[in-house]
Order: C-alpha cells, then sequence, then structure tokens
C-alpha cells in the first residue's frame, strides 16, 4: 500500500487567528509546509472552517427493499434548480465527548424516531479538506421501516424535517437522475448498489 511521503511532523503552524466564533468557527492559519522538491513552502494563509465530525446514516430495510430519506431545507441548496429542500441521509454533527456511533443512533433517533441496534459502518470521509475540517462518518441502520415516516427534528434547533420511505428502485432512479445528489448520499446509494447485487 502506498504510504504518504509527508506526515504530521513536516508542517509548521506559525500562527493561528479566529475569524468567527459562532454557530460555525472560522480560523486563520499562517503556515509552512515540506515541498515534493525539497525544503520548505513560503509562509502560507489559509481560512478553515471548522465543523468537526459528522455521522451521516442510510436507513435499510432489507426485507422489505426500503430505505428511509429525510427531507428538509438547506441554506447551501438555494441556487440549486431543483429546491431548496434536499433529500438525505439522517445525519448530524458529533457533540463534544460522543463517538460518532453514539451520534448516529441520537440522530436516528432526533429524526426519524428510531430505534435500532444495528449500525453497519459504510466508511468515514474529510468532505472538501481544502477548506473544512469537517470528517463524514456513514452509517447504514438496518431496520423495519413497515410503519415509519412522519415529521421530526428539534424545535430548539429550529429544524422541520419530514421522513420519509421509498422503495429501493425509486431511491436508485432518483440517485440516476441526480435528484439524491449529496455526498454523503452519493456515497451511501453506491455502497447500497453494491450491497444488493
Amino acid at each position: 500500500m502506498q504510504k504518504h511521503r509527508f506526515s504530521r511532523s513536516d508542517f509548521k503552524i506559525e500562527k493561528t487567528e479566529a475569524l468567527y466564533d459562532g454557530f460555525f468557527r472560522m480560523v486563520r492559519y499562517t503556515i509552512r509546509h515540506r515541498l515534493f522538491n525539497g525544503g520548505w513552502s513560503k509562509s502560507i494563509q489559509r481560512e478553515l472552517f471548522q465543523r468537526g465530525n459528522a455521522v451521516g446514516v442510510l436507513v435499510f430495510d432489507p426485507i422489505n427493499d426500503t430505505i428511509g430519506l429525510v427531507e428538509q431545507f438547506r441554506i447551501g441548496a438555494l441556487q440549486d434548480e431543483n429546491s431548496p429542500w434536499q433529500y438525505e441521509l439522517v445525519a448530524g454533527m458529533v457533540e463534544t465527548g460522543e463517538c460518532p456511533r453514539a451520534a448516529a443512533l441520537r440522530e436516528l433517533e432526533e429524526e426519524a424516531g428510531l430505534f435500532v441496534d444495528e449500525l453497519v459502518p459504510i466508511c468515514d470521509y474529510f468532505v472538501s479538506s481544502g477548506g473544512t475540517d469537517e470528517r463524514m462518518h456513514l452509517f447504514c441502520a438496518m431496520t423495519d421501516l413497515s410503519a415509519s415516516g412522519g415529521t421530526y427534528g428539534l424545535s430548539t434547533e429550529g429544524e422541520d424535517i419530514l421522513f420519509q420511505v421509498w422503495s429501493c428502485e425509486e431511491a436508485l432512479a432518483a440517485f440516476g437522475c441526480g435528484l439524491l445528489n449529496s455526498a454523503a448520499m452519493s456515497i451511501s446509494m453506491l455502497w447500497l448498489q453494491n450491497q444488493r447485487s
């Protein structure tokens, strides 16, 4: 297996500056790092959007061949040609002191009213490491969805979430035509296609 040429000892943080600290956090780093052709870079500045760890859960009913999706308004999708209401996985941020699995179970309860025992890890990845430290941990929850669906979310967080059950064929068709288009959703749908084949 190929290993990285450089590691955590091959950069130097010269300065950090908090630019914003609200619902999210933005920090400017002044940093130097080793170069592939030898030596060190000049001091460069990069802004980092600090989000931390997140979880996403594909809810799959293997008996009825259905999946559960949430639909909610997303500010980042204001310019989407279809709608700023997006179809997504059950998802949320990992709280301080919480492991990703515990966060996934908490989000399943908050966003879908589900209590599950089995969580299958799918993968984890950096969402966009060029500008954010967010790392997404994906799981699949296997559960009976025959009596599921409804409106959920925490009013204290301004959430208005519709949890709905789709047949896998409907979901795969929607994915194929670009309606299910977030990275976490795409990765999970590709994983599901592989598991069902």
